[in-house]
């Protein structure tokens, strides 16, 4: 395969592309075949002392076993020191190593950049100071070669990783993918890790959508692919802590909540939908199907089982929470905060667990347990008043089995409104 011509945007870039190496077992029969290719973006700010190792480590990774067409390139960020002669030296002396200059910093221009422009079949990205093991590199790209996903990520916290880091970084980064899943069901475990790889034809029309140009661009890039339906691989990663890292933990976390907040506000205007090839639907989504897609059997009483456990647990839950607030808050404060938190709570277990095989998105859950959250308030907070009026001396333990009566009745009904409209699967629709 031929290098693409040197590629200059003025103001922008300059791009020295690298020819595809051939896969090392048997190379001659690989020549041609049509095997996808993969690239390997290496984003670099002011890395001059890391980038040597790396890129001699991952060469020869790719050089001894790798079976796909590789190239690595090197992607610099607006370095101040000698990072882009650095890289332009090592491309000089590892064949398959290209390199890209960018005149403004920032991981996500440089991905975006890079990406959008790139020929292969397959790219790729991950971190200059290999903190993610490379292991992990060929169950990453595997799934995507062979059609199965379309995007792929390394997560340190799936079933299975091993990583060494210090409590401060590992509480940010659990709060941080617990917020991601809380505010938008995401079903991906870890969005930040610099280890990713996505098929060039689905990622392509997601990047026109994406904004961010620094670390948000890699939450922003997964919650839009889940959004439109894609398939996200997650790879169980060995990862070690780079304690010379960069990031400034407290302004990224700042940029990342704002970062939330826009994608909510983009999926709720639609302009977060975007053309995608589309993957043909499963047996169980065919138009004749009408049994439930795991067992064969109605879904019913799994869904009456599962929720009602849900149920139960989320009512004493609320009771507990309302109980403990009651001591501080008026009555209705007090049922407010404990229904909102335990319904948020309540929503996302029965998405996940009650109907987990309906195709409603999260946005469409979570509005419909809000119509949901204003009739329980309503009904909950009207109990527990008539109740205070009628008996004024109650203690707060009455008031709380009132309340209690009144959440068993609103689960009913949410149940039912759940279960008929906002969790309606297609086998349900049919007469």
């Amino acid at each position: 395969m031929t290098p693409t011509p040197h590629l200059t945007t003025p103001g922008l870039h300059t791009w020295h592309p690298a020819r595809f190496q051939p896969a090392d077992s048997d190379r001659s029969a690989l020549e041609g075949s049509g095997t996808a290719t993969v690239d390997v973006v290496v984003p670099v700010h002011n890395e001059e002392r890391a980038l040597p190792g790396c890129l001699r480590t991952l060469h020869a990774r790719l050089s001894d076993g790798f079976p796909f067409p590789w190239r690595i390139t090197v992607v610099d960020n607006a370095s101040t020191d000698r990072t882009l002669d650095t890289a332009h030296r090592l491309a000089e002396e590892l064949p398959g190593v290209g390199v890209v200059h960018l005149d403004r910093k920032g991981r996500g221009l440089a991905l975006r950049t890079v990406w959008g422009a790139s020929e292969a079949d397959i790219v790729a990205y991950m971190d200059v100071d290999l903190s993610t093991g490379l292991d992990g590199l060929l169950p990453l790209i595997a799934p995507l070669a062979s059609g199965h996903s379309d995007i792929a990520i390394g997560s340190r916290l799936a079933p299975g990783a091993r990583t060494v880091r210090g409590p401060r970084r590992e509480f940010v980064s659990r709060c941080y993918n617990g917020i991601i899943r809380l505010t938008h069901g995401a079903r991906f475990t870890d969005a930040q890790c610099g280890f990713k790889a996505a098929r060039t034809e689905v990622l392509r029309p997601l990047l026109q959508v994406t904004r961010d140009d620094a670390w948000f661009f890699d939450t922003e890039l997964l919650l839009l692919a889940e959004h439109n339906g894609l398939r996200v691989h997650e790879v169980p990663v060995d990862w070690v802590e780079d304690v010379d890292t960069r990031v400034d933990v407290v302004s990224t976390a700042a940029e990342d909540l704002r970062g939330l907040w826009r994608m909510a506000r983009l999926k709720s205007s639609g302009d977060a939908r975007v053309d995608l090839p589309r993957r043909p639907a499963p047996a169980a989504e065919h138009p004749d199907a009408v049994l439930a897609p795991s067992s064969g059997r109605s879904a019913l009483p799994w869904e009456v089982v599962c929720f009602a456990a849900i149920g139960v647990a989320s009512t004493a839950g609320q009771a507990l929470l309302y109980w403990l607030l009651r001591g501080w808050w008026s009555p209705a404060f007090a049922n407010l905060v404990s229904l909102l938190v335990l319904t948020l709570l309540n929503t996302e277990a029965n998405r996940r667990l009650t109907f987990r095989h309906s195709s409603a998105r999260p946005a469409r859950a979570h509005l419909g347990a809000g119509g949901l959250f204003v009739l329980g308030y309503l009904v909950t907070s009207g109990a527990v008043l008539w109740f205070k009026q009628a008996d004024p001396g109650a203690s707060p333990a009455a008031e709380t089995a009132v309340l209690a009566a009144a959440s068993v009745m609103v689960t009913v009904v949410r149940f039912t409104v759940l279960r008929s409209a906002v969790f309606r699967s297609s086998a349900r629709r049919r007469p």
